[in-house]
Parts: C-alpha cells; structure tokens; sequence
C-alpha cells in the first residue's frame, strides 16, 4: 500500500451521506470539545455558537463537509489523514456491513461530540489530528478562506469537457498536476486522477495544454464515472478513511492502475504493464503503452 492516506471527494461523499440522515433537521443540544485543537484550533466560542442551532442541511464542497445551520452559520468540517466520525445512539454504534473494519473508538482520539436532540451522538474521532473544524458567518463559498478559491466540482453540472479544455488553455504543467490543483478542479486526489487518466488513455506526464478538446471529452467523461462509481462502492477505504456507519469501501477492488505496480495493463488488446513513477513527490501509477 501507498502513502496516499487523505480521503478523497468519494470517500468524504459516502461519510456525508452516512451523516446526512442523522444530521439534518436534527438540533445540536450540546458540544464537547475534548481539546482546544485539532490542526487549527477551534474558531472563539466554536461550541455556543452552535449549541441550540438546528441543521438545516449537510452538504460537501471538494473535500470539505459543511453543515448549514439555521441562523445560516456554515459549520465547515475536514478529515485530514485520519479523521473520521461515529455515530452513537443509546451507548452503542452500529457498524453493519460485510467489509466492516473496527474504528478507532478510543476516548483519548474522541475529540468533538455532538449532542443531538433526536438521540444520537455524532462523534470526531481523529487519530492524527490532521483534520480541522471552522465557522462562517454565511452558506457561500466567499465567506470561507478554506472555500473561496476552490475550482469547478468535478460532479457538478459546470464540469464537462469544454470547461476542462478551457482550464488546460497554455497550460504548460503536467497533467497530472492540472488536475490535482484545486484551485482548477476541486476534491480531485491521486488515486482518482490516476484512474481517470488511464480509463481516458492519456499519459499523467504530457503537458496540460496539449490536450485537444475531444481528449478533454474523455477526461471529463472518465472523471465522472470513476468518481460516480467509487460514491456508489462507498469509497476506497483506503488504511485510515471508513464510512460513516463503519463500513470499508468496495472501490478499492476495482483499482485499474493505482497501487499496481508491475501488473499487466487491464486495457484490452494492450501489452502493457503498470508502472510507478514518482511525481511531485507523490506515486503515480501509469502505462506507458497505451496512456498517451
């Protein structure tokens, strides 16, 4: 396994929609804030400002979730390398699932516990200590440092391959690079950049702008589709990320390149084999063959 650890947009999509249900229309009764800090320290009164505060919705922006509350507070949460939450009812958490893992559950690692008025207990657990939790004063991305320069969402409508296009114009980095720059396009990550770019048959080392407008057509088209089918697997698991109910993701096993170094091509009709290079000082994983 690779060092790449940090949750991807899939990986925190499927901790969102685990969330989701407990949160919404829920009212925070309580906070516990077990530390003064996680990566940063907690914003001034972090914990009265939401006490009492209902969510009104919980959504994701990149890699960030963000829960609007009623008074239109935007409370924006990061996992880091390692963070993760646990939702309790009762004394007990329920993790079904068959690839069900054992999360960290201890109290020393417990750091934020949200206290809800339907009975659950939302807790942030984080090893770490990588993630971070921050307040704005409004719903939009410009009222956030941590939101205010993020690119397009690469699952959003604006995202297709005339926009991909227009962002690699004179672009003279690699395209591997491109698309990891989130000021561009926000919450991609290595392991999905990697995939796409083999599923699209283009090489992780040309230089961004040369990619013609009908490669950028397949690039945005394998985003989209590698993005949508890890969401639906419920995330790659990979070492530290685990769903919201406890669940590892399936993803992982559909890796067509990423962490395969030395394995033959599974493109059809290609001799190739992946290899592994190093970009940036991060894996990239690749063929030489038939990426292009």
């Amino acid at each position: 396994m690779t060092s790449d650890t940090m949750p991807e947009l899939p990986e925190v999509e499927t901790v969102r929609l685990g969330l989701q249900p407990v949160l919404e229309g829920a009212r925070i009764d309580a906070v516990e804030l077990r530390r003064p800090d996680l990566r940063f320290r907690f914003p001034a009164r972090f914990a009265e400002r939401i006490a009492g505060r209902t969510v009104a919705s919980l959504g994701r922006r990149a890699k960030y979730l963000l829960a609007d509350l009623d008074d239109r507070t935007r409370l924006i949460m990061h996992l880091g390398m390692s963070g993760s939450f646990r939702i309790e009812e009762g004394g007990a958490s329920t993790t079904p699932g068959i690839f069900y893992h054992p999360r960290d559950k201890q109290a020393v690692h417990d750091h934020v516990v949200f206290h809800l008025s339907n009975g659950h207990a939302v807790i942030y657990n984080d090893p770490r200590r990588f993630g971070f939790m921050d307040l704005a004063d409004g719903p939009g991305d410009a009222a956030s440092p941590h939101l205010a320069s993020l690119g397009l969402e690469p699952v959003g409508n604006a995202f297709d391959g005339p926009a991909l296009f227009a962002l690699f114009q004179g672009k003279r980095t690699p395209l591997k690079a491109a698309l990891l720059d989130q000021r561009m396009i926000a919450g991609l990550g290595n392991i999905y950049v990697a995939e796409a770019l083999h599923r699209a048959g283009l090489s992780p080392m040309r230089s961004a702008g040369t990619v013609t407008i009908e490669e950028a057509d397949h690039l945005a088209a394998a985003i989209r589709t590698v993005l949508g089918e890890a969401i639906a697997a419920g995330g790659s698991s990979l070492r530290d990320h685990r769903q919201a109910n406890g669940e590892l993701g399936y993803f992982q096993h559909a890796f067509r390149v990423y962490d395969r170094e030395g394995e033959a091509c599974p493109t059809p009709g290609c001799d190739g084999v992946i290899l592994r290079a190093v970009q940036s000082g991060r894996s990239t994983f690749h063929c030489v063959i038939c990426q292009r």
